[in-house]
């Protein structure tokens, strides 16, 4: 595994720019597994990313408690898709509701603060089943929504996104999907689409954080 120098602060939109226009460039339209944290969040980036890419949104996300919350977001993603224009394919597909593998995760992390080192457990918990689904899927890319937020750290995101892309046959696509008004965007579809916005990021430490 490569050195991560922690103090260097990457521009993940001028790499994901780069990327795009290498895709562009190209015949073929490339597939990418999308991790998906709900429809609000979601809703730029399918925007976004589906000129680009075939789309196959991954809704896994085993931090979310109660269930009936779980359930409500996974609807409201699926609700979404119907209902959103795409230039290119997009499917929806549901990983395994398992709160106790996140509980696992985040074992002795309880008290952290929000956006410490429980989060990025947590993160790498759901990217890496993303990844694992991009495998077995035979995608060419993974990624995630959860940089779209302005509550979780895009480098943090990226660098365990591409250390784990390191061990799988899936590439890792760099975003920071809150820059260039993306998150002021997701607002803005969010009331186009009338979606349910939720007031916390999932789990049960952060009820108290609102987005």
């Amino acid at each position: 595994m490569h050195t991560i120098r922690e103090n260097h602060k990457e521009n993940y939109q001028k790499l994901l720019d780069r990327k795009l226009e290498e895709i562009k460039s190209k015949e073929r339209v490339p597939t990418l597994l999308l991790h998906a944290c709900c429809a609000p969040c979601s809703s730029y980036v399918l925007e976004y990313l589906s000129e680009y890419f075939a789309i196959t949104v991954l809704f896994y996300n085993p931090n979310i408690e109660p269930e009936d919350e779980y359930r409500a977001r996974a609807e409201e993603l699926k609700r979404l898709i119907r209902e959103m224009p795409f230039r290119h394919e997009v499917v929806y597909l549901e990983g395994n509701y398992e709160p106790e593998r996140f509980h696992a995760a985040a074992a002795g992390y309880e008290e952290a603060p929000e956006g410490g080192p429980r989060c990025a457990r947590c993160f790498r918990l759901r990217l890496k089943e993303a990844a694992e689904y991009a495998d077995r899927l035979g995608m060419d890319y993974f990624t995630t929504t959860l940089t779209i937020s302005p509550l979780k750290n895009a480098q943090i995101l990226n660098r365990i996104g591409a250390e784990i892309a390191e061990s799988c046959s899936a590439a890792f696509l760099p975003s920071d999907f809150k820059k260039r008004g993306g998150y002021q965007r997701s607002i803005e579809l969010s009331r186009e689409y009338d979606l349910y916005r939720q007031n916390f990021c999932g789990c049960v430490y952060s009820k108290s954080i609102e987005k």
